[in-house]
């Protein structure tokens, strides 16, 4: 028995490598994606701690090198989609009856597991998989993982530790325990963390979990569960399928015990998901925790007081890193006259020097986006804007998809402040840029909060304060994660707690405790020491 209050390491931000040339990482990365080339690989399902295969195999091939398969996940069905429910179910009872230092025990070894055995395997499956360069394998599959994982167990104890106060001869308590049913956990493509992040914080707390990975992120998603299984993760707790969005909406939405969302995708996904959810409510034991980081329109507003080369090298990276395949990617800017043509001249230099290709070369800072239905899709908005009268082509502007999905980075110049891709989220490397008047600085913020629904994330450059605070207020709905003189991407957890409002979500902010209150349900427990023996108040007489 542990009759002790535990004090958990106190977590701090893995340390991003850099992979520069020569380096110890790099040689040990580079044979990492060699090993993972080397065989096709064969991906079951996990469901209730066993590996589970069907007829249905699917190829897993590159973004940027189309022609080569990776390996073959094996496809499920609705059965499977029961299975794990089942499995989820089953496991529940002695997965939350464990006592909690047990369950940080698994996750903060899964992070050290990463951090130390783990972390090249996962970064090389994140690059070849989801098509990232090193350093933003890095910073995703490795650190913002590990991050998620040691940061959450902090955020649990802080959550265990509030406490209601007592009067004399009363104990007040709290329980936090875990949903009642399970969580269903809906992972995208573009963040290996997300996809690590989503099923364990539900889990971490006491919850069982069935998980459904992006297709496209399932090489990465398979070293997660192998990390997870590694760490002691107990059969049944996650249970990971490989099923369409529609077979396992069907079974888990209508499914008595569902207690719990957590996702990360499209709005419009979302919203079909929380209209299905809407309709099953008398079906349900309690009420779901619906909660969701969906789509975003993220902005630049810049200032005349702004450094021109600051804003550049903000566009440059915060649009295009990854291929603008981050829900937080910079899409939209809005830039006044004076400084545009220093910001358009910085801008085209450094575009034009980005080298594209695959990230097995290092030298190659843009990589493929993630499959041709996202190629289609952001190339028709280019074509569409070369053949405008409202929109031009300033940069870029080229594709092809011969070898694998490229496109590269694009800057569209638009008189029209409602133009389509000031409005639509592309989730591509395409930035577009409206010029205002200098003196039309509050006149085009109000704008800027019109035109999308999106709040997800946004920036202010500018040196003058007056500037900056009329932007703070003036923009306080239009961004959940709200930048000042920097990139609006990049969000570190413990730092800058992630998530947007409007159309960008429910803002229940990953990478903090609000995130984690999501999946506990408190318990208020009140004891008496000594009761009254006698009904009769005093003022009776």
């Amino acid at each position: 028995m542990s009759n002790a209050i535990f004090k958990t390491p106190r977590p701090v931000n893995e340390v991003v490598r850099s992979y520069a040339p020569g380096t110890e990482d790099r040689k040990q990365l580079e044979a990492a994606i060699k090993e993972a080339k080397s065989k096709t690989h064969d991906i079951p399902m996990y469901i209730g701690g066993k590996e589970v295969r069907t007829d249905n195999k699917v190829a897993i091939r590159p973004p940027h090198e189309i022609k080569h398969t990776l390996a073959y996940y094996h496809k499920g069905d609705e059965n499977h989609v029961k299975a794990a429910i089942d499995a989820a179910l089953g496991a529940k009872a002695q997965w939350s009856s464990m006592p909690w230092e047990h369950r940080a025990a698994i996750f903060l070894k899964a992070a050290e597991l990463i951090a130390g055995p783990y972390r090249m395997k996962i970064n090389a499956a994140t690059m070849l998989g989801q098509s990232k360069n090193a350093f933003q394998a890095e910073i995703d599959s490795a650190c913002e993982l590990i991050d998620f994982l040691r940061f959450n167990v902090e955020y649990m104890t802080e959550i265990y530790k509030i406490q209601p106060e007592s009067s004399p001869g009363i104990w007040n308590r709290l329980e936090w325990r875990p949903l009642e049913g399970f969580v269903f956990a809906l992972t995208p493509f573009n963040f290996t963390a997300i996809a690590g992040n989503l099923p364990s914080s539900p889990a971490l707390m006491g919850n069982t979990v069935v998980w459904k990975p992006s297709e496209t992120q399932i090489f990465a998603a398979n070293v997660i569960m192998e990390v997870f299984r590694e760490a002691g993760l107990p059969d049944g707790v996650i249970n990971l399928v490989f099923v369409s969005g529609a077979v396992a909406g069907d079974v888990i939405f209508s499914h008595r015990d569902f207690a719990g969302l957590h996702f990360t995708g499209g709005t419009s996904t979302f919203n079909t998901i929380y209209r299905k959810i809407a309709s099953h409510l008398d079906d349900y034991r309690s009420y779901p925790r619906i909660v969701g980081e969906t789509g975003g329109k993220d902005f630049v507003m810049v200032h005349k007081s702004a450094n021109p080369d600051e804003v550049a090298v903000a566009l440059a990276r915060g649009a295009f890193e990854y291929q603008g395949q981050k829900c937080s990617a910079a899409s939209r800017a809005y830039i006044p006259r004076s400084l545009w043509p220093a910001i358009k001249e910085r801008l085209q230099k450094d575009v034009e020097s980005m080298k594209m290709g695959s990230p097995e070369d290092f030298s190659n800072f843009i990589n493929a986006v993630i499959d041709k239905k996202a190629f289609d899709f952001i190339t028709s908005y280019i074509d569409r804007a070369k053949q405008s009268d409202v929109a031009k082509v300033i940069i870029g502007g080229e594709y092809d998809d011969s070898e694998g999905y490229f496109i590269r980075p694009t800057v569209i110049e638009t008189t029209n402040p409602k133009y389509d891709t000031l409005c639509t989220e592309l989730f591509g490397p395409v930035l577009t840029v409206y010029v205002y008047e200098d003196d039309q600085f509050q006149e085009t913020m109000k704008l800027l909060d019109e035109t999308s629904d999106y709040a997800l994330t946004g920036s202010i450059f500018a040196k003058d304060r007056y500037a900056i605070d009329l932007a703070v207020k003036a923009l306080e709905n239009s961004a959940g994660n709200f930048y000042i003189n920097d990139k609006p991407t990049g969000a570190v957890v413990g730092q800058q707690p992630f998530g947007g409002a409007r159309g960008s979500g429910t803002n229940d902010k990953a990478g903090s405790v609000l995130n984690l209150y999501r999946w506990v349900s408190a318990r208020t427990i009140k004891e008496t020491f000594v009761p009254p023996t006698d009904y009769r108040y005093p003022f009776l007489g």
